[in-house]
């Protein structure tokens, strides 16, 4: 379909925190389109960007993603407004639900009915944004004025003294069926933490469900998929495939319940349903290693860039032909992104 966007993933951090700065300026000076940072249950994920924001001029800087549940949708708002104003306009806000794990058990908020709270949040946050009216909602998770238990009477609609733009882009993580419908409904992009770019009939009756609700002729055209790509670029190709055959297995095995792992049920989908019970039952056991070994070869080069330089791009030609506009890249290689940048345009 033509020239991709790069994103680069600054991502979280480990134990201790350290901005890999000479990458993302070298990204800047290759072209990339925009860096993008995270958060788990350690480093956040604004903070990052206000750094690189300062450090880098043309970039444009975007969460992915901000854990709703963290924060209210009005502090949300702000936390944007503040950050895109700083940065001449750069920003873009990326939200997720989480999952129940850790907004229960790190945040300890009820993890709620995550789309109900998507579609509120959004709406909320757009409505500051906009500044058309004085801030009021009634909904499910959220109502404000509040007016529930423990509240004053107080409280009285606002309007945000900072001046947001009203079409700063918002896009939210998801790789379900129903995500991706409420993304395609109230978002301008949508972030799968990763997907082959040939299996995107995946996502397509999906998000065209969204853009029916949104109605106003919204479509690809108008909406942006952005997913994570990780690329390894090396001669010997299975010391490349391996750290992405551990983050793999970390998502299908242990991110979340065994009854309740929204990437177990994804890569079932993708067509590896007997690997992704063996990958979730060897990671849970213990064995991290055997359930890093027991993902495929194929899933590993569907969804990653992996190998010499010539093989990377290569296989960037499936990502250039998809419905897919950007691709946000996970590599700590400066000669990688070279490779990617040439290839990509």
């Amino acid at each position: 379909m033509g020239a991709l966007r790069l994103g680069l993933v600054a991502g979280y951090s480990g134990s201790t925190i350290k901005m890999p700065m000479d990458l993302i300026l070298e990204a800047e000076r290759l072209g990339f389109d925009s860096v993008w940072s995270a958060e788990a249950w350690g480093s956040d994920a604004v903070t990052p960007l206000a750094y690189i924001a300062a450090l880098t001029s043309k970039i444009r800087i975007g969460t992915g993603i901000m854990q709703m549940s963290a924060r209210s949708p009005a502090l949300t708002a702000m936390t944007a407004m503040t950050l895109d104003q700083l940065s001449n306009g750069r920003f873009i806000l990326g939200l997720g639900p989480s999952g129940p794990q850790v907004i229960e058990g790190w945040h300890g908020s009820a993890y709620g009915k995550p789309l109900t709270r998507t579609r509120e949040y959004v709406s909320i946050v757009r409505q500051i944004l906009a500044r058309e009216a004085p801030l009021e909602h009634k909904g499910e998770h959220y109502e404000i004025p509040y007016q529930g238990p423990g509240s004053t009477g107080l409280g009285k609609p606002l309007k945000s003294i900072l001046h947001g733009r009203a079409d700063l882009e918002i896009y939210t993580a998801s790789i379900a069926p129903n995500g991706l419908a409420c993304a395609g409904e109230v978002a301008d992009g949508v972030i799968p933490v990763w997907m082959n770019p040939e299996r995107f009939d995946l996502l397509t009756p999906h998000l065209e469900k969204g853009f029916a609700k949104a109605g106003g002729g919204k479509g690809l055209d108008r909406f942006d998929v952005a997913p994570f790509v990780t690329c390894v670029m090396g001669d010997d190709l299975e010391a490349c495939r391996a750290p992405v055959k551990a983050m793999l297995a970390l998502y299908i095995g242990g991110m979340g319940a065994r009854d309740k792992n929204f990437y177990n049920d994804y890569a079932k989908r993708l067509g590896y349903e007997a690997q992704a019970v063996e990958i979730q039952d060897l990671f849970l056991g213990g064995k991290k290693g055997a359930a890093a070994g027991a993902v495929p070869d194929e899933m590993v080069d569907g969804v990653a860039l992996v190998g010499p330089a010539e093989r990377i791009a290569e296989r960037l030609e499936a990502w250039k032909e998809s419905p897919v506009r950007t691709m946000l890249v996970s590599t700590t290689q400066p000669e990688a992104l070279r490779v990617l940048a040439e290839a990509a345009a």
